[in-house]
């Protein structure tokens, strides 16, 4: 499968780690074709990997994954052009985090919106789904946690593009529990919040959310 990764941050890198791991071509897009981080982990990653613009990554990816500062979601989007993520499963990783007054970072959309929603409106011919937000980088792929595999909440429309990205966690090695449409993007995006929050508090950051049912 050909996935779409517009990002070079450590969050872009990871997920796209994983994809090749699992046999999976990539490519990574930036703002340019030659980004020096695009460019050095392509080189590092062998040669299922390769890089261009956000937009040659987001043409060529079956399943595109955006992986950028989430309050620049607007801009990326705007320079991949939305055409050519039509037809396609989206997987939104961002978080619209902001600087505040404190110690902690904020999120810069809040109340009856979010980063997942906004994304959905832009790509109104894409079937965007929220996944990979609540855990650091260091655990997205293949996370070892003593209490068993932790789960990914996701949010989305279409069942079928969440079923997809379903398979592609457990591919990663995560369960998965279902939050919902894409409004739940709200939630999820605070929980990322807690998640840094507690981790500040403890000094941990290897931590991951996990829902017990019986």
């Amino acid at each position: 499968m050909k996935i779409g990764v517009l990002g070079t941050g450590n969050v872009g890198k990871a997920i796209g780690h994983g994809f090749v791991t699992l046999g999976h071509e990539v490519k990574m897009g930036a703002r340019e074709a030659n980004n020096d981080k695009a460019v050095a982990w392509a080189r590092e990653a062998g040669g299922k990997a390769s890089h261009g613009t956000f937009a040659d990554a987001a043409r060529f990816g079956e399943i595109v994954v955006i992986a950028t500062l989430g309050m620049a979601n607007h801009s990326v989007i705007g320079a991949a052009g939305t055409d050519a993520f039509a037809g396609k499963v989206v997987i939104d990783t961002t978080n619209p985090l902001v600087p505040s007054d404190g110690p902690l970072p904020k999120l810069g959309i809040t109340g009856e919106d979010s980063s997942g929603e906004q994304i959905q409106h832009l790509l109104l011919n894409a079937k965007v789904v929220k996944a990979f937000n609540t855990v650091g980088n260091a655990h997205m792929f293949k996370p070892d946690f003593p209490g068993g595999p932790p789960d990914m909440f996701i949010a989305g429309n279409d069942a079928q593009a969440k079923e997809t990205v379903t398979k592609i966690l457990t591919d990663f090695g995560w369960n998965t529990v279902d939050a919902g449409d894409i409004r739940a993007s709200r939630q999820l995006e605070a929980m990322c919040i807690l998640w840094v929050e507690v981790g500040m508090r403890s000094g941990n950051w290897n931590q991951a959310f996990k829902m017990l049912k019986k």
